[in-house]
């Protein structure tokens, strides 16, 4: 049923992958898929933002972003799954869609959380902004 299963993480905040991990494990394993783990980070290369940022610091945050992320899988994903780190910039829920096009994934496997307003509460912006944004099957963890 599902081939390729994208897992959204944000390496600085455990709730976005705590519950949504073991599920993305599980549907992996049931259905011999592989598991695209998607970090998202903010866009330091726009001409606006980048101004504020020294020479090469957009590298330098891809580069430590992508340690972080390989540690993680190392950490958190047994080796009989396929993995693939993936890292992208921009706003999350919007670099989330078009990663799961790119990569033509049929799931998109992600937590609910949220540490903001209370109307954020109930879905999350990022996971609310997907779910209504891609045609892609959504699986929110919560």
């Amino acid at each position: 049923m599902y081939t390729k299963i994208l897992l959204p993480v944000d390496l600085n905040e455990e709730a976005s992958w705590s519950k949504a991990l073991p599920t993305a494990l599980t549907l992996c394993r049931t259905f011999g898929a592989s598991l695209h783990v998607v970090t998202v980070l903010p866009d330091y290369r726009m001409p606006l933002v980048g101004s504020y940022f020294p020479e090469g610091f957009a590298e330098k945050v891809h580069q430590s972003a992508s340690e972080a992320q390989h540690e993680f899988v190392k950490q958190h994903v047994p080796d009989d799954i396929p993995v693939q780190c993936v890292l992208v910039d921009g706003s999350p829920w919007e670099a989330i869609i078009k990663t799961a096009k790119k990569l033509e994934v049929d799931l998109i496997v992600m937590a609910s959380h949220s540490n903001r307003k209370f109307a954020d509460y109930v879905l999350g912006p990022n996971a609310e902004h997907v779910v209504h944004h891609t045609k892609i099957s959504v699986m929110i963890v919560r």
